[in-house]
């Protein structure tokens, strides 16, 4: 590559005009900061997850990014693997019917093997195993809920509990957290993630409607007469802890279209905000013993 330019810090970044996307991929407690500079710079964004946090921080940055009007798409980037398009395109056309329970669970026995367990496992940066990990989890809980191809539904109360062995070993936190959830569209959840299982990388979805079922690849619907056995779709899974194959691509070449055409992303910051949103109520209910009502005052 030719004519790369290299930055010592942000805000001299942030200057360039040359520059119209940043990509915030830093360490999760500076997303919601470095956000809000760039959305004040005129900067679209791609934001990993967790794009913060803190609930304050959240509102920042979703705040700065409505004042600036510019566009963000944020790293849920399950949304685009090929399988989970496949099974969205399902539940579009009706195969499953209406759509009554969901469950999602993110398992991974996280540690040193990840470069970035040395600053996660820490309370004050990696807070809790939902903000390290399991938002994916909530998301697709989200997006498997509801009906339209790029909809996803809007959580409307939380109970949460925490639990697992590892807290006060090598992590600051509890590694086990459940949820379940109400969503909008009258369909309940329960959503997991899970940093204690001895076992190797796994995200599992089940969807339950009154036409069909789906675990993962496999489909029974009502839309196949004479089904007697599981339709298995054969696509990439998201199975494994390596991020390689995640479509990564997918994602940005939907970005650059939305910057291009002056559209809204399906999964900008306004949309993840619910997301995250999800994450902090389950983190009240668990410290509180109660059900938290969504949109948090």
């Amino acid at each position: 590559m030719k004519d790369v330019k290299f930055y010592t810090s942000l805000e001299e970044l942030l200057e360039n005009p040359d520059v119209d996307i940043v990509s915030i991929c830093t360490p999760q407690h500076l997303h919601s900061e470095e956000t809000v500079k760039a959305a004040e710079a005129g900067k679209h964004i791609v934001i990993e997850k967790p794009v913060a946090i803190s609930l304050e921080g959240l509102r920042k940055m979703r705040d700065a990014v409505r004042r600036a009007k510019v566009k963000t798409v944020v790293s849920f980037v399950l949304r685009w693997n090929p399988l989970v398009e496949t099974v969205k395109s399902l539940i579009a056309d009706d195969v499953f019917g209406r759509i009554y329970y969901v469950e999602c669970d993110y398992q991974s026995h996280l540690g040193d093997w990840w470069s970035g367990w040395h600053w996660a496992r820490k309370r004050e940066i990696g807070v809790n195993s939902w903000l390290v990990s399991g938002v994916h989890a909530i998301d697709m809980a989200r997006f498997l809920a509801a009906k339209g191809r790029y909809e996803a539904a809007e959580v409307t109360e939380v109970f949460g509990y925490a639990g697992g062995l590892r807290k006060g070993t090598d992590v600051e936190y509890e590694t086990l957290e459940v949820l379940l959830a109400k969503f909008n569209t009258g369909a309940v959840a329960k959503v997991s993630v899970n940093f204690e299982c001895v076992q190797p990388y796994n995200f599992l979805w089940s969807i339950f409607g009154d036409k069909g079922t789906c675990k993962n690849n496999r489909i029974w619907s009502k839309s196949f007469p004479g089904q007697n056995d599981w339709i298995q779709i054969p696509a990439i899974a998201p199975d494994t802890a390596e991020v390689t194959h995640h479509p990564f691509q997918a994602e940005i070449d939907h970005f650059v279209n939305c910057v291009l055409n002056d559209e809204e992303s399906f999964l900008n910051l306004e949309d993840a905000y619910k997301t995250h949103e999800v994450a902090f109520a389950a983190a009240i209910s668990e410290r509180e013993s109660r059900p938290v009502k969504l949109p948090l005052p």
